[in-house]
C-alpha cells in the first residue's frame, strides 16, 4: 500500500508530505496507482521547488520514499495553499476509489 502523509499549518497551506511504499495495485512498472502518487508528488515537487516565496527541501532516502518539506514568506503563501490544495484533491480520490492500495492522512501543525 502507497501511504501518503500531509501537513498543513494553522492557515491550512502545505507544511509537509511523505509517500511510501508500493501500491501492489499491478506489477512494479505497469501499477497505475503507485504511477499516479508519483505523478502528483513528483510534480508538486517540481512546482513548488522553483516558485518565488517558496523554499522546499525534498528527501529521497530510498526507493519508494519521498518526503518534502515546505516553508514559505508571505508572498508564496497562496501559491503553496493552492499546491497544497490540488495535491489534496488528486489524492484523496486515489485512496476514495483505491482503498486496499492509497491511503491519505491530513495532520494540522
Amino acid at each position: 500500500m502507497v501511504e501518503v502523509e500531509i501537513a498543513v499549518d494553522d492557515a491550512g497551506v502545505l507544511r509537509f508530505f511523505r509517500a511510501s511504499g508500493h501500491a501492489g495495485q499491478g506489477r512494479n512498472g505497469n501499477d497505475i496507482v503507485c504511477a499516479a502518487v508519483s505523478v502528483l508528488v513528483r510534480t508538486a515537487v517540481r512546482v513548488l521547488s522553483g516558485r518565488a516565496g517558496v523554499t522546499v527541501d525534498c528527501r529521497a532516502p530510498e526507493p519508494g520514499f519521498l518526503e518534502m518539506e515546505a516553508d514559505y514568506r508571505e508572498e508564496g503563501r497562496e501559491f503553496l495553499s493552492a499546491s497544497g490544495e490540488f495535491l489534496v484533491e488528486g489524492l484523496s480520490s486515489l485512496a476514495e476509489e483505491f482503498p486496499e492500495n492509497c491511503s491519505l492522512s491530513i495532520r494540522r501543525i
